[in-house]
């Protein structure tokens, strides 16, 4: 961990997030808020994904919303890129490289995860038309049923993969890291609304995504240590 990362720091950017996911996530695996939110879904729709394919959740919230994030990632690509040729940018250049490294990481840590749990899409399972039954997501899975990739939410992670833009906000431009974060969990909440809405995940896929991306870019953030030279307000550190 990089110096000046105080332990009021710690506290309210990592032990508290992490508390209050903890909490959420266990109480989301011990009850049964996720079918029971999924069950109304796919009651309102005729006992079917109703959504599934609908213009707003198919093509706008999930294959333009992958659009919208490639031009993001191209866009950060390119500042980052010119951070090492344009003076006026160089200020940025390591706080674009955070914002880099905690995107990638963030994505890259859910993809794996995706393939390593085994977790079938609500709209797979018998329960809801599809041929697999329900099991708990941490649940052992037989044998011949290892084969789904839903958990954690991937198309969620999209958007909750930018958490990073808080911390660079708030090194660099302090008075607006609430409006980013705020701004980025509203894209995460969308996408990941959007994919329950068509059977392709549960609540608790997209609180784990949340949960695993602000971690991430927590950490990453701690390695790189403060953003920027400019002092800022000592009471965010």
């Amino acid at each position: 961990m990089q110096p000046g990362l105080s332990a009021r720091f710690i506290v309210t950017h990592l032990l508290l997030p992490l508390a209050m996911f903890g909490l959420l996530a266990v109480g989301l695996e011990l009850s049964a808020v996720d079918v029971t939110v999924a069950d109304h879904i796919y009651a309102w729709g005729g006992n079917a994904w109703m959504l599934r394919d609908a213009w707003i959740t198919s093509t706008f919230i999930h294959n333009d919303g992958r659009k919208l994030v490639t031009v993001l990632s191209v866009v950060l690509l390119l500042l980052l890129i010119a951070s090492h040729f344009v003076p006026k940018l160089k200020p940025w250049r390591k706080g674009l490289w955070y914002l880099a490294a905690s995107a990638v990481g963030a994505g890259l840590a859910i993809n794996v995860l995706k393939h390593l749990t085994h977790v079938d899409c609500p709209w797979d399972l018998l329960r809801y038309g599809g041929q697999f039954p329900y099991l708990k997501k941490f649940a052992t899975h037989p044998e011949g049923l290892l084969t789904g990739a839903c958990f954690p939410a991937g198309h969620a992670s999209a958007g909750y993969a930018w958490l990073g833009l808080y911390y660079f906000a708030r090194d660099l431009y302090p008075r607006w890291r609430l409006w980013a974060l705020a701004a980025v969990i509203l894209l995460g909440v969308v996408f990941g609304i959007g994919q329950q809405l068509r059977g392709a995940h549960f609540l608790s896929h997209d609180l784990w995504t949340l949960g695993l991306c602000w971690l991430c870019a927590t950490l990453v953030y701690m390695a790189f240590g403060r953003l920027a030279a400019a002092r800022v307000s000592p009471d965010l550190h």
